[in-house]
């Protein structure tokens, strides 16, 4: 099957003009993209209500103005189905869900592809007993989540915290901390994270890095070149 149309959704703001991009760079074949926003057409002072409470799985995303905004999972889940519904009816034939957190199943009406699941087949696939990996995340917030959803890995992670929409300095000192890890390799596990963010990483460990946005248009360009 040739894909003509490619649904991107993402938690915060579309367009993904952040993401999109560097996308298309690996993904190379033309194709219409089509894009949605779980908080499109809000205010800074709308999304407020969503932000996450004691408890809540803790989401980052941006706003249409690069504003960092921190969501709950919970507020998400019905309006990311929304969006699914709405690019199936704009004739989206593929679905990719623009996001590394974990969430519970969507319903679709065609292919639907998860970013999580994706970075999470591979990160196993390349984890063997012994291996060290250093995950990067966007909050220090993040890690305890991140930490029980990785309980059964065969290996052992390191995690660290830098927002791929904050000040540099952050991956900075993440970087300062994965070098005296003496780690495997490295997993910038959000979208957010950019193609210079990841060369910032190579150069500052010497360790190989997957990188989440540029792993997904992988998996995308072989889809689309089926």
């Amino acid at each position: 099957m040739n894909f003509r149309k490619v649904g991107m959704i993402t938690i915060g703001q579309s367009p993904r003009v952040d993401i999109l991009p560097e996308m298309k760079k690996v993904m190379g074949k033309q194709i219409e993209v089509l894009e949605a926003g779980a908080l499109d057409g809000l205010t800074l002072e709308e999304v407020k209500k969503f932000y996450p409470r004691k408890g809540d799985y803790i989401l980052c995303t941006r706003m249409s103005d690069g504003t960092e905004v921190t969501v709950a999972r919970r507020w998400m889940v019905p309006r990311i189905q929304s969006c699914i519904e709405e690019l199936s009816k704009k004739g989206a034939e593929l679905l990719v869900f623009l996001c590394t957190g974990r969430f519970p199943e969507f319903s679709s009406p065609t292919l639907f592809i998860e970013s999580q699941k994706i970075m999470d087949c591979c990160l196993s696939a390349l984890q063997g007993k012994g291996v060290r990996v250093g995950m990067l995340l966007p909050l220090r917030n993040q890690i305890e989540q991140a930490r029980k959803g990785y309980m059964g890995s065969k290996g052992r992670i390191v995690f660290q915290a830098a927002s791929p929409y904050g000040p540099e300095d952050e991956l900075f000192r993440a970087i300062e901390e994965f070098k005296k890890a003496n780690l495997h390799l490295i997993v910038m596990h959000c979208m957010g994270y950019s193609i210079s963010m990841k060369r910032r990483v190579m150069e500052g460990t010497g360790r190989p890095v997957l990188l989440a946005r540029t792993l997904v248009a992988r998996v995308l360009k072989e889809l689309l070149s089926s």
